[in-house]
Formats: C-alpha cells, sequence, structure tokens
C-alpha cells in the first residue's frame, strides 16, 4: 500500500525501469506475478488520487518501445494490451462490469490459451503478406516483416476468401524444446542465455540478420482480426475462418464458449492441470466477449479493452532445502547472498541457486542453512524464496549474517550508514574484477559477442586475464585452455574481440563502467570531447559545462579519470590497439538545428527516441536529457513528462513531431 505521493512516485520510476528491462531489452527482474502486484499499487493509489496521476505513469501507456534498426509502421488499428487478474472474485467483478456497460444479462464468453509470447500485427493486402509490426507503443511499432517470414507456418499469401485489407493479430512464441536448445548452444558458445521462451522470441525477433531468426525456429498463433472482420459475427468464429486461410490457429480443445463464471473458472483450470504437458509455455487464459458487435460498443480506456481480461495463473512454486548461503562480488564491490539449492524442478528448469538480494532480506524472511523452503520462478526469471517452512527448521539451525570480510579476497567490507550494501572495498578483489570484465564486454558496452559471464569466470580463474585490458591480449593458444571451448568457439571469440578494437567513445566510457554514467551520459560526454586524451586532462568543471551533468555526477566523472589505476588501465587498453572514436556525424550544413539543444519528452509517433536524436545530430544540433536554461527546443510527443512543464515555466520554444519534421 502506497501512503505518499513520494511513495507513488518512486514507484511509477521503478515500474519504467522493469518496463524497460522487460520490453527492451528482454531481461526481467521480478516475475510477472510481482510486477503485476507492483502495478496493482499504482493503480489503487491512482484511483484513491486522481489529481496527482504521473504524466508517464505505467498505467498510461503501453510499455513497449520501437528498436533502433527497424523501420517504423503505424497500425490500421491500435494494439491494446489486456488487464490482469489473478483471482476469481476479479475475474467476476470483469462480468458485472461488461453487463452493465452494455445492458444484457445473457452474454457468452470465449475462451483461450494466454500465450506467453510476443505480440504481433500482420497486414494482408489482397491475401499478400504484406508487412508484420510488433506492439510497440500501441500505435507505432517495429517492421519486422523480414523476421515474421521465417516462420514457416505463416502463409505469405492467404487461402480461400479474404477482404482486400487484413490486419490479423497474432503472438510469436518459442516451443520449449527449441528454447532448450537455443540457450544450450549460447552457453557452449559462451554467450547469455534467455531468462525464459518469451525473452527469447522477444529478443529473436529484434534481430536485424533474417537468416540468424530463420535459426531460432520461431513458432506463431494468430487470434485475432482488427481489419476486416466484419462478415464475422463472434469470436469463436474468428478462430475457424483464420483457420480457413491457412493461418496457425489454437487447437479445438485449447478454446472454450461459455456463458458464465464457473464455465470461466472450469476452463482455466482445465488448462492449468494440463500446462506442465504443453510444449508452450502459457501464464493464463483471455476471457472476450463473444459477440463483436459488443466489443465496439464497450470500446476501450486508455490502454486497454474493456470486453477482454487475462486470468493469469498464479506463479509455479517449489520445495526445498538451503544447502549452503554463498556471497557473490559485483564489479562495484557490492556483496550479494544467494542461496545454493537441494536441485528442484520448476517451471522448466531444474533451479540449484536463488538470490537472496542482501542482508536485510535475509533478516526479514529469517532464511538459515539448512532451512526448507518454498521458492518461485513465475515468468521463469531469477528464482527467489517466498518464505520458509519453520516447521522443518533444524533444531541446531542460527540465523545467516553477512561476513565481516570479502569472501573473494579477505579483505574487510564496509557498510556506509544509510546504505542496505554490504561493499568490498578492495580496487584488486578477483570479484570484482570478473564483474567489471563482464561489464566491460556487455552489449551495452564495448558488445564483445561469446565473451559471456561463464567464458569469464573461466578466464579469470585460470589466470588468462587479470585487468580488462588483458582481453586484447588473448590468443588462440590462452583460449585453448579453457573448459568446453573448441576451435569454433576461439575463432568466434577472437572475431568479436578484434571487432571491438575500433569503437565509439561512448560505448569505450560505458565499458569502464565510471559511476552515475549512463549510455545517454556517456554519449554527452563523448560528443563534448575530441578523444580520450582530452577527457583525461578535464576537470570537474569541464565537466559541469556538458549539458545534463549536474555537480556530484561531474565530480565522481573527474574523480574516476584522475584515478591512477584507471588512467593506467585506458592507457594500457590504447597500447593494446583499441581506439575509442568520436562518431562522424553526418552533418547538413547551414541547417537551423545547428548549434541548437533539443530536449525530447513523451511518446512521438513516427520517430523513434533514437531517430529523432540522430536527424538533430545530423543537421548540427544536440540532445539532452534534462530542460534547462540552455535548452534551445523540447521536441513533444504524447503523453510529455515534467520537462514539458519545465519548458514552459522558462519560456523554451516547444515543437510538436509535425513541427520538428516541417523543420527537418
Amino acid at each position: 500500500m502506497l501512503n505518499s505521493k513520494k511513495e507513488y512516485n518512486a514507484l511509477v520510476e521503478e515500474i519504467i525501469e522493469h518496463d524497460r528491462r522487460y520490453f527492451d531489452e528482454a531481461k526481467p527482474l521480478i516475475s510477472d506475478y510481482e510486477y503485476d502486484q507492483k502495478k496493482r499499487q499504482l493503480l489503487d493509489y491512482e484511483k484513491a488520487h486522481p489529481d496527482q496521476i504521473h504524466p508517464n505513469s505505467p498505467t498510461q501507456r503501453i510499455a513497449e518501445s520501437v528498436t533502433e534498426g527497424f523501420q517504423q509502421r503505424e497500425h490500421l488499428v491500435p494494439m491494446y494490451s489486456l488487464a490482469n487478474t489473478y483471482s476469481e472474485e476479479e475475474v467476476a467483478d470483469f462480468l458485472k462490469r461488461v453487463k452493465k456497460l452494455y445492458g444484457k444479462k445473457e452474454l457468452a464468453y470465449c475462451c483461450e490459451l494466454k500465450m506467453d509470447g510476443t505480440a504481433i500485427s500482420l497486414l494482408y493486402e489482397h491475401g499478400k503478406l504484406r508487412c508484420a509490426t510488433t506492439r510497440g507503443n500501441g500505435r507505432v511499432g517495429d517492421d519486422v516483416t523480414a523476421n515474421i517470414k521465417t516462420i514457416k507456418s505463416v502463409p505469405l499469401q492467404l487461402s480461400g476468401h479474404f477482404p482486400d485489407v487484413m490486419e490479423i493479430r497474432g503472438e510469436v512464441y518459442l516451443n520449449l524444446a527449441t528454447f532448450r536448445a537455443i540457450n544450450a548452444a549460447r552457453e557452449e558458445e559462451g554467450l547469455e542465455t534467455f531468462a525464459n521462451p518469451r525473452n527469447a522470441a522477444a529478443g529473436s525477433l529484434k534481430l536485424l540478420d533474417p537468416r540468424e531468426v530463420a535459426k531460432r525456429r520461431l513458432n506463431l498463433v494468430t487470434y485475432g482480426i482488427a481489419e476486416g472482420q466484419a462478415h464475422l459475427a463472434t469470436q469463436h468464429e474468428v478462430h475457424a475462418y483464420l483457420k480457413t486461410l491457412g493461418l496457425p490457429t489454437a487447437k479445438s480443445e485449447h478454446l472454450a464458449v461459455v456463458h458464465d463464471l464457473a464455465g470461466i473458472m472450469k476452463f482455466a483450470h482445465k488448462i492449468q492441470a494440463q500446462r506442465d504437458e504443453l510444449p508452450f509455455e502459457i501464464d493464463g487464459i483471455v476471457v472476450k466477449v463473444d459477440e463483436l458487435k459488443i466489443h465496439s460498443a464497450l470500446g476501450h480506456t486508455g490502454k486497454t479493452p474493456r470486453y477482454a481480461i487475462a486470468y493469469k495463473f498464479a506463479p509455479e512454486q517449489a520445495h526445498t532445502r538451503v544447502n549452503d548461503i554463498v556471497v557473490q562480488v559485483g564489479r562495484s564491490g557490492v556483496l550479494t547472498p544467494v542461496a545454493e539449492l537441494e536441485p528442484v524442478f520448476l517451471a522448466g528448469s531444474t533451479i540449484s541457486r536463488a538470490t537472496l538480494h542482501n542482508q536485510e532480506e535475509v533478516a526479514r524472511k529469517d532464511i538459515r542453512i539448512g532451512d526448507f523452503v518454498t521458492i518461485e520462478k513465475g515468468g521463469d526469471v531469477i528464482p527467489k524464496v517466498v518464505q520458509v517452512d519453520l516447521t522443518k527448521r533444524p533444531a541446531h539451525s542460527h540465523p545467516w549474517h553477512m561476513p565481516t570480510h570479502c569472501p573473494i579476497c579477505k579483505t574487510p567490507v564496509v557498510h556506509r550508514p544509510g546504505e542496505v550494501a554490504v561493499r568490498c572495498p578492495s580496487s584488486t578483489c578477483a570479484g570484482q574484477r570478473v564483474r567489471r570484465i563482464i561489464y566491460f564486454a556487455s552489449k551495452h558496452a564495448m558488445d564483445i559477442e561469446h565473451m559471456g559471464e561463464k567464458v569469464v569466470e573461466q578466464l579469470v580463474e585460470k589466470g588468462l586475464i587479470f585487468r580488462i585490458s588483458d582481453i586484447y591480449l588473448l590468443d588462440a593458444d590462452k583460449l585453448a585452455r579453457l573448459d568446453n571451448f573448441k576451435e569454433k568457439s576461439i575463432q568466434n571469440l577472437l572475431t568479436s574481440i578484434e571487432a571491438s578494437r575500433t569503437c565509439p567513445l561512448s560505448r569505450f566510457l560505458m565499458g569502464l563502467g565510471i559511476k552515475s554514467v549512463g549510455i545517454e551520459t556517456a554519449e554527452a560526454i563523448a560528443e563534448h570531447a575530441s578523444d580520450i586524451h582530452l577527457l583525461l586532462s578535464m576537470k570537474a568543471e569541464d565537466f559541469l559545462g556538458i549539458e545534463g551533468i549536474g555537480e556530484k555526477t561531474a565530480r565522481m566523472i573527474a574523480e574516476f579519470f584522475a584515478d591512477a589505476g584507471n588512467r593506467e588501465e585506458i592507457r594500457l587498453l590504447l597500447a593494446h590497439g583499441v581506439k575509442p572514436q568520436k562518431p562522424a556525424a553526418k552533418k547538413i550544413a547551414g541547417h537551423p538545428f545547428a548549434g541548437k539543444t533539443f530536449v525530447l519528452t513523451g511518446v512521438l509517433a513516427r520517430h523513434s527516441r533514437d531517430q529523432a536524436t540522430a536527424l538533430i545530430k545530423e543537421r548540427g544540433g544536440k540532445v539532452s536529457g534534462s530542460v534547462s536554461k540552455n535548452t534551445d527546443y523540447l521536441l513533444v510527443g504524447d503523453e510529455p513528462g515534467s520537462k514539458y512543464d519545465k519548458a514552459k515555466e522558462l519560456g523554451i520554444p516547444i515543437l510538436s513531431e509535425e513541427d520538428f519534421e516541417n523543420r527537418l
């Protein structure tokens, strides 16, 4: 329960970050169930305090974003997301709302599986597949036509009778067997494995090379028609009609037409009992009013249809024993307790470890070595301990405490007042080195493929690398000492390392792991500085002069570059052939945007943030993350945030997307 506007705003920011992890990175940190509970808290607060609704609240928009590298397309009919429920009472409330809104006592409902995949829209013109588009922000999504064409079950030409224009909705997913094979191959190549089939499907669909997508063996199931269903009367007829067109649809035993709550719950319980036997993942059922004319009459809220609801199954749980509690050391020195579990099968995989987050979490749940615990892996994300079975606690057990010394380098740990985190302060700690190297090689930094966590751990453990710069001293003979690393794996990694030597300065800065420097700040620094050597001579006041960097961040950046150890690492990286380069953006001479600073806010309909930023930079302009008196223009999309209010307050010119396009 949220007790203040401050708590509410903090939860808004937290959920926005979870949305980014889920939709943009396909790497969720929490289960669907936990996410939905947080979303419910947000909704409850907004219902009680409608005057305090944050303009960027995730309840007001569809969170998936468009992706750099793909063209964007507008849906003929907006793609909405479903409202979720986990209780029979809330399904009953949904039925009451529908009857109240429509005024008809007896209604039929079509029940379907809720596939755990990623939504897609297929546009057919005269029966021919014209394009396939992701959900995106609900109005505009990524054109992934070439990738969808790799799915063998998707017809490029419809069969039977069809209208001239059809917009068909479906779900892209992976079979469990395919998912396991993909992860096994990625693990062998030293790549990070996917958390679950849904994330693997979403990540595959966003690959830029269709040949790589084809290797993932994606599947698709269609379930709706957004445009071109005028001749149909019911939702269950939609499924039958889609099948006549040659489109993949759900099996008849996975559909049901019912007339009341009892019928819905009977179908739900039947499907839940079959869940573990299905060759793909589901996370519940979808309940839709069967009559299509009622869909139009009921309409939508801002982001969800009123004629449908998702009844989601509670997260799967298992019971096991805590054999030990070990401590991992992160790249910044933070110590994280992890439960070593008696292996147990749960949600499609065998679980032997679960994060315990921090010492306060362990104390709050009173988790001890030897305890029998309930673990949960809803949505197949990182497993966690839900509760302890105190009736089975061994008589000799005792509370667990964070070690007083780092488990890796034995340095005394530090616990700063007011912080939850316990840290190892040693800059030479091997545990931190592993995490720093992993971060340096990650996708958002130097993007060294085939250099995942397990590969880095082996490289450090076998003494093949000690610091980041040692990556560029690796050769075939050294890599041959790694377990399960054969000729192909060796060549793949060496090729990736070589490719990373020439890199944008902004990615190089990200790889260095400077505290408080994210991608926007790294790009701003790279834009300001001519090369890495200039950065080494800059002071805090120089960084403070860069748009969007405050005093605290400027001080931390300056301290990083002043540190002798960091300077030596940079020197070695350059000596080993790494060449960070400032992007040579193509400038359009004499453009009115030249020298102007832009800030972007809201959801743009025709451009992604990255596209708009590139267009501005091509014309000699700059893009900042925050509004100040130095801002020349605010580019505004739908549902702008607090930046809009600040720009109005400062009298900064505000451009709509149409104004922006006219000035391009």
